[in-house]
């Protein structure tokens, strides 16, 4: 019987960047190479559960899995469209802001997880990436990072796939610095963002625990320190829109 696990959409690229980043939804673990050539390699057997945040409930690891699963079951078909709706389009010039700090090139080996762009998908889990090491020259992951069980597992597994010179780059919600906008903000966040999804995807639930999980998630220095942690050097981040969200960067050295 399937398990639900941390699941996240991967999109390899090699020669070609899309630019349209989007949430995609597969079931099982599948690569369009059927030789396998990315490198999978097997992924282990399930941890012990033990307890989480979903939101700002307190889940089983192995709940939160399925939880999440299922929020993006819920939301793909009106993804885009939320996404315009909620930023009122801010989120298209925060990605391309990501892209401009890539600068990807003809020949780039590109690993863009949680994604839904690229020549190649593979469905499986972020904390355990089924591809050899060494493997990338750069890791992108956009608001992603944040629906990981274990966010210090996934940040390993992004420094273990890169090249030696390798980047790591991530767009994702982060902590308002201005008190006035972090107010109007949560007012935005918590009163607006749940009845938008209500009345244009018919998912309540969905933002509700979307807004809870923005702020569960590690501040701009806190993330930092992580990145750190998990081998990357040169670590620096980028505060856009007053810090609504941000981009972090690492080299693995």
């Amino acid at each position: 019987m399937a398990t639900h696990r941390s699941c996240a959409l991967w999109s390899y690229c090699g020669r070609r960047w899309s630019r349209v980043m989007r949430c995609c939804r597969l079931s099982g673990l599948c690569s369009s190479w059927p030789s396998g050539p990315l490198g999978a390699r097997h992924l282990s057997q399930e941890k012990p559960a033990t307890e989480t945040h979903f939101g700002f409930e307190t889940v089983s690891e192995e709940e939160k899995r399925g939880k999440v699963y299922h929020v993006f079951e819920s939301v793909a078909k009106k993804y885009d469209v939320m996404n315009d709706m909620m930023s009122l389009g801010i989120h298209r010039i925060w990605k391309d802001l990501l892209l401009c700090k890539m600068r990807p090139f003809p020949g780039t080996q590109l690993l863009d997880v949680a994604g839904g762009t690229g020549l190649a998908w593979v469905l499986g889990d972020a904390e355990e990436l089924p591809f050899d090491d060494d493997k990338f020259d750069v890791y992108t992951i956009a608001f992603g990072i944040r629906n990981v069980t274990h966010i210090d597992q996934a940040l390993q597994e992004a420094h273990r796939v890169l090249k030696p010179g390798g980047r790591f780059l991530c767009l994702e919600f982060s902590q308002v610095n201005n008190p006035l906008i972090s107010r109007l903000y949560d007012l935005y966040s918590f009163q607006v963002i749940p009845v938008l999804g209500e009345v244009i995807a018919g998912d309540w639930k969905s933002y509700q625990y979307l807004v809870e999980s923005i702020r569960q998630f590690p501040s701009q220095e806190e993330f930092r320190e992580m990145i750190e942690d998990a081998g990357f050097e040169k670590v620096t981040y980028e505060s856009l829109t007053s810090g609504i969200v941000a981009i972090h960067s690492g080299f693995k050295l």
